[in-house]
């Protein structure tokens, strides 16, 4: 049960926004676990936080004409949501897949409000991106398009206003393009996105970020109930840049990867992920943009599983890296049964809320996106930074950076948990953390 406040303003979501389910959800998500800080914290009703933070500072939606190879002229929808900035500039990544809805990139963008927070660097949240499907498409027209979006987006993203970053779909590749197009439309230089070339100021390890701040906080999360990702066997979904690091670091700390995925299917490694294996799958996916199957067709002793998730196989810790709700209830069952001891996610909210229950109800260990996939926003915040000085750091400096800003954020979430009667669920506990920054900004600052 929760406070007649909370459901309330929940409801008030649903009423306003019925076609838009996963916003819903990542506000049901949110907003439930706020329980015990709405009954300490009076001030957060009396100042309507709750029905402020739910609604957007502004959504922005636009049309994004290009022409293909063959001239024929395509029309996609491209959006930005501007969510909240009490905290610092917008931040969040664009997404181009044929999935993007309002929905999506409004749940993604309230993700990103908390995200941001935990990570210590003053950095609001935002989203964007488009219907576009970058999949299949020459490096020219890819380039067409980026600068048909930009053409628009520009006049509502700046340094210190807005700085997107790239999601799924939106590479260095694209990263690229965006931002060459924003130079000769402003004709000026600055760190407007995140994400870029190194050498034309992007940073060192920041492809890096997401994937090893994951495995970063898994070993936190793991150390505070005495174990370690040494020996353990896990299951990666997804094989793009957040898995493909997540496995590299877990392989380094002397876990065993033991799958990976694409929308396709599953492949399946009894013996684990080998550096050559995994040297393939960059290649696979970073150059020739193939499928995962590829990975069986190439390699003895690999299975693969058209159709299939991860989530049937026998292991110790589960990451889901792909993509939102790739993990229903049954599947959490089946993790559960299996033995799983730990989800961290890699994804944006990657489990739905049965899944999250049964996670909890069972003792699993569970580091959930906000927190455990912060790691790619926390170096995008290091980029700005970088960029701001006008400035390189090593990649060593930033991997330190880098580790001590997630275990930050798993001792921040610890914190909460246990200051609010709940310890050891890091769900509740970043949620509190990351929600009580900005709210106390967003009281500071007044009505707005």
């Amino acid at each position: 049960m929760v406070s007649e406040y909370i459901e309330r303003v929940i409801q008030q979501v649903i009423a306003r926004d019925p076609d838009q389910p996963e916003f819903q959800q990542a506000v049901r998500e949110v907003l439930t676990t706020l329980d015990p800080v709405i009954k300490e914290h009076p001030e957060i009703e009396e100042h309507a936080i709750l029905e402020r933070i739910v609604e957007p500072d502004r959504v922005i939606m636009f049309r994004v004409p290009w022409t293909d190879d063959q001239g024929r002229v395509h029309v996609n929808r491209g959006f930005r949501v501007q969510f909240n900035n009490a905290i610092g500039p917008y931040k969040g990544g664009l997404r181009f897949h044929p999935s993007v809805t309002l929905s999506i990139i409004k749940f993604l963008g309230f993700e990103q409000i908390y995200k941001n927070a935990l990570t210590g660097i003053p950095m609001g949240g935002g989203k964007g991106g488009s219907d576009f499907d970058p999949k299949g498409k020459s490096d020219a027209e890819v380039m067409r398009f980026c600068q048909s979006f930009m053409s628009e987006l520009y006049r509502h993203i700046g340094a210190n206003m807005d700085v997107p970053a790239g999601d799924i779909g939106v590479g260095g590749r694209e990263i690229g393009y965006l931002f060459g197009m924003w130079k000769k439309i402003t004709k000026s230089w600055e760190g407007v996105l995140t994400g870029k070339g190194y050498g034309w100021g992007g940073s060192l390890g920041r492809p890096e970020a997401t994937g090893y701040g994951l495995v970063y906080f898994l070993e936190e999360m793991l150390k505070a109930n005495g174990e370690t990702v040494k020996g353990k066997t896990v299951l990666v979904s997804g094989s793009g840049n957040v898995a493909q690091y997540a496995s590299q670091k877990v392989m380094e700390l002397g876990g065993t990867v033991v799958t990976l995925s694409d929308s396709s299917g599953t492949v399946y490694i009894p013996d684990g992920l080998t550096q050559e294996m995994w040297e393939f799958v960059m290649e696979l996916k970073n150059v020739r943009r193939g499928r995962i199957k590829e990975l069986a067709e190439k390699f003895d002793g690999v299975e693969y599983h058209a159709g299939e998730k991860p989530w049937k196989f026998k292991a110790d810790i589960a990451l889901p890296s792909a993509t939102q709700n790739e993990i229903l209830g049954d599947d959490a069952r089946k993790l559960i049964e299996n033995g799983v001891i730990a989800v961290a996610e890699g994804a944006n909210m990657p489990s739905n809320l049965e899944a999250i229950e049964l996670y909890l109800k069972n003792n699993i260990l569970y580091g959930p996106a906000k927190a455990a996939n912060a790691g790619g926003v926390a170096v995008s915040g290091l980029e700005m930074s970088q960029n701001a000085q006008f400035t390189n750091w090593t990649f060593e400096q930033v991997d330190k950076k880098l580790q001590d800003i997630m275990k930050n954020i798993f001792e921040e979430s610890r914190k909460a948990a246990e200051e609010y009667g709940h310890p050891g669920n890091y769900l509740m506990g970043a949620n509190i953390a990351g929600f009580l920054k900005v709210a106390r900004a967003m009281i500071d600052q007044g009505v707005q």
